[in-house]
């Protein structure tokens, strides 16, 4: 079926569609209200779009859809599916840090307590917290108050009936109510719960309230040492509120955003404010964002904001139009289940909020700039030495080296280390096992292992190192040599021989050798260099081999695998003696299952064999 048809035939659903390459790779994800219409609207009118939008047009050759129950839903997955594939033409958020959130379970005595992890599990997220010391102190707040479970029991109903667990000291110091051996009712618990979750919202006026009339009750009622208590309660609740800033006079539910650009970055950030209090902020950082504009930054600002959280506030400002905003505005409108303000405030005080979200993306984006140029320039001294000492343009923050490994001729395999300002950088490091090479042929392989790297580094755009080193001397950097001018990269990047004396180090049409100092720490990077390169191919040149050492005929059987036969060739010798058990014989080392699959291969084995003798002797 071609694209057209495919198109023609998508659900009017809601859901998320993914545009793939001639290559078959992800290049972008988007959600729909209505799949079919949202899909073919890039197809129709393409002189009208952007430059990025017909650029990617003009790279799909698939698409393929998921459809979900709900436009949240596929809100949710959106975000999911950018997060894991990176696609190319969609907007990547960076949260420069992992900030903590409060978790309230999902269980009949729910717990609360800080996580980094958002686990789908049906329990509630209260944040991101981006100062960690407010949430430690609205925690130890709601704890105070409410004497919530610290502990992992699984308690239930059934657990309580049948007495299956003891109060701890957490009871004894009166900082736990016993709901383990049911001393406070499930009904009452939850009821404190939702308190808590009304503090952690930020809005605390409707507790307030019950707090206030509660000790007026109970002081009416003589009760005076119980109003205390609840006194206590509201007094702590009201001086936790003091310190939160009052950002308007109403007391309207909103989320405020606004964005900053400097050169090629951006800085979108969100205000949560409640009741008319700013109780949170969270920003993300946008690299490459030169080609992206406005709308296009706060679409998928908004997109991954909301994905993240349960809570959809009333009015939502924005320092401008995001591209959908009426698909935006019916996922949000449902998620809150009422309807949701979208407003760009153009003067007064509500434009005064979004000003001063944008005052903060400012302040935060010239403050990320200037970390990461102050980390650019703490170079560490071994890198800045092997650049003198190898008298190399540019300063080598990114090193690969290359090295091979085999066994007299057989699986024969590269490697190749990355170093990031003189340390290793394991993410990037990669392994690879010749596929054109069918001999003892180090030239060949390093000249393979070093096409396959930067090949893949040039489809996918990726930042090439600032030097590279070929382990082997002038062979293989001969080889290295010829597939960087293939692809045209020799003039963008530095490259380099070890000899077998370490301290020599071979250029490119340049016979004679830079000698480095046997004291220089320039020696030191490039013999640590070596030695990874060394170790990471002599690793996976061993796993190789571990894994030709244990094929044996019981690895062909279906079901079993290289565990199961070690084993059996432990426990009874030789295949042989394996062929001739019986199932029950082999049910005392491995399952009945194997064991069976073992008979049935060999029985069937020796029936053939038999069968061919039959018609030898019959010929």
């Amino acid at each position: 079926m071609d694209l057209t048809d495919k198109i023609a035939n998508l659900p009017q659903k809601p859901g998320i569609y993914q545009y793939k390459d001639s290559a078959g790779k992800i290049i972008y994800v988007g959600k729909a209200i209505k799949l079919r219409n949202r899909v073919r609207s890039y197809f129709n009118k393409l002189k009208h779009h952007d430059a990025k939008t017909r650029a990617l047009v003009n790279k799909i050759e698939d698409v393929e859809v998921i459809v979900t129950d709900s436009e949240a839903e596929a809100l949710i997955l959106e975000d999911t599916l950018i997060k894991k594939h990176k696609p190319r033409y969609n907007i990547n958020l960076k949260d420069d840090k992992s900030y903590p959130y409060v978790k309230v379970t999902n269980e009949p005595y729910p717990r609360i307590f800080q996580t980094r992890n958002v686990i789908r599990d049906g329990s509630k997220y209260f944040g991101p917290f981006t100062k960690v010391g407010d949430m430690h102190r609205v925690l130890e707040l709601i704890h105070k108050l409410f004497r919530l479970r610290t502990c992992k029991l699984n308690i239930t109903a059934e657990t309580i009936l049948e007495k299956k667990h003891k109060v701890c000291l957490e009871y004894h110091i009166k900082k736990c109510d016993g709901p383990c051996e049911g001393l406070i009712s499930q009904e009452d618990y939850n009821k404190n719960i939702d308190y808590a979750k009304s503090i952690l919202s930020g809005k605390t006026r409707d507790l307030e309230h019950y707090l206030r009339k509660k000790m007026e009750q109970l002081s009416e009622e003589m009760k005076f040492e119980e109003a205390a208590q609840v006194r206590d309660q509201l007094g702590a609740i009201r001086q936790f509120v003091s310190r939160q800033k009052v950002v308007t006079a109403d007391l309207v539910d909103r989320d405020v955003f606004g964005i900053y650009r400097e050169d090629n970055t951006a800085c979108s950030l969100v205000f949560t404010v409640r009741e008319g209090k700013l109780i949170g902020r969270k920003h993300f950082i946008i690299k490459k964002a030169d080609d992206l504009t406005d709308e296009e930054i706060v679409q998928r600002t908004l997109d991954t904001w909301y994905s993240e959280q349960e809570f959809v506030p009333k009015e939502i400002f924005l320092p401008t139009e995001p591209e959908d905003i009426e698909t935006l505005s019916t996922i949000l409108a449902k998620k809150r289940k009422a309807s949701v303000s979208i407003k760009i405030p153009k003067i007064g005080e509500k434009r005064h909020l979004v000003d001063l979200a944008e005052n903060n993306a400012q302040y935060i984006l010239k403050e990320y700039l200037l970390a990461i140029a102050k980390r650019e320039q703490s170079v560490p001294h071994a890198v800045q030495a092997l650049q003198r000492d190898l008298r190399l343009k540019r300063l080598p923050r990114i090193i690969e080296c290359f090295d091979n490994s085999h066994l007299q001729g057989t699986e024969l395999v590269s490697s190749m280390v990355c170093f990031e300002d003189g340390k290793p950088k394991k993410s990037e490091y990669r392994k690879f096992k010749n596929q054109t090479v069918n001999k003892n042929d180090d030239f060949a392989a390093m000249s393979e292992a070093v096409e396959r790297r930067y090949s893949r580094l040039i489809n996918e755009k990726q930042r090439l190192p600032d030097l590279i080193v070929i382990d082997g001397g002038k062979g293989q950097l001969s080889s290295a040599v010829s597939v960087l001018k293939e692809l045209g990269i020799l003039d963008k990047v530095a490259i380099v021989g070890l000899a077998k004396r370490l301290e020599e180090v071979f250029f490119p049409g340049n016979s004679e050798a830079v000698l480095l100092p046997r004291t220089s720490s320039s020696l030191r990077l490039i013999q640590q260099l070596r030695d990874e390169a060394h170790r990471f191919a002599i690793t996976y040149h061993r796993q190789l081999r571990s894994k030709r050492t244990f094929k044996t005929e019981l690895t062909e059987i279906p079901g079993i695998g290289a565990k199961t036969a070690q084993k059996l060739l432990i426990d009874m010798g030789s295949v042989e003696a394996i062929s001739k058990s019986t199932v029950a014989q082999l049910k005392v080392h491995i399952g009945e299952k194997q064991a069976k699959a073992i008979h049935k291969y060999f029985a069937d084995k020796e029936e053939e064999k038999l069968d061919n003798t039959s018609t030898e002797a019959q010929s």
